[in-house]
């Protein structure tokens, strides 16, 4: 029996559950993005990292382009991959504010831990899209040749031409129309 494959019904590389937290991530990184763009003085004061406030908006730039990145693709893996590599240049910057001289230590830990955990959720998300990209599709039978008759029509004509309707199966004579023999 023959076999294809609908491309109409291809996962795009993402089921259910992994595209809603997919999602998630995509609205998550528009608006930190928003964030890091529009106070990057605020943050940098904040995490005792003044002079990378420039730094802060190119990163809050990076995040609105994988957000929307995210949102827009039927396959956002590559886009959570990217939030992956960004997390990890978010951490390495964020060490950089874990020197004794910052009085403000204590907000870069903070920030280092919700980073962190926003990574954990990036890494899970990326390696179930990755697994379910690399699932082969199922195939999906194709009927369309057949007609359900255990011949083709042309064979089936006149078989049943000596048939009679057995006594039981015929109308009662009390439930004829008039005039009908």
């Amino acid at each position: 029996m023959a076999y294809r494959y609908d491309e109409g019904s291809r996962r795009n590389g993402a089921g259910g559950a992994e595209r809603a937290l997919a999602q998630g991530l995509g609205w998550f990184s528009i608006g930190l993005g928003l964030a890091e763009v529009m106070a990057p003085q605020s943050l940098a004061r904040f995490l005792g990292m003044d002079g990378h406030a420039g730094l802060i908006r190119l990163y809050g730039m990076r995040e609105i382009t994988a957000g929307v990145g995210i949102l827009a693709q039927d396959d956002p893996t590559p886009w959570i991959w990217g939030r992956v590599a960004g997390d990890a240049l978010d951490l390495a910057t964020l060490a950089v504010g874990l020197e004794r001289d910052n009085p403000r230590r204590g907000n870069v830990t903070l920030a280092l831990a919700a980073v962190a955990g926003v990574t954990a959720l990036d890494v899970i998300c990326a390696q179930a899209l990755s697994a379910d990209r690399e699932r082969p599709e199922p195939p999906i039978w194709d009927y369309s040749d057949r007609s359900g008759l255990p011949r083709s029509p042309l064979a089936m004509r006149g078989v049943a031409r000596d048939f009679e309707v057995p006594e039981d199966m015929r109308t009662p004579e009390a439930m004829r129309p008039y005039g009908s023999a």
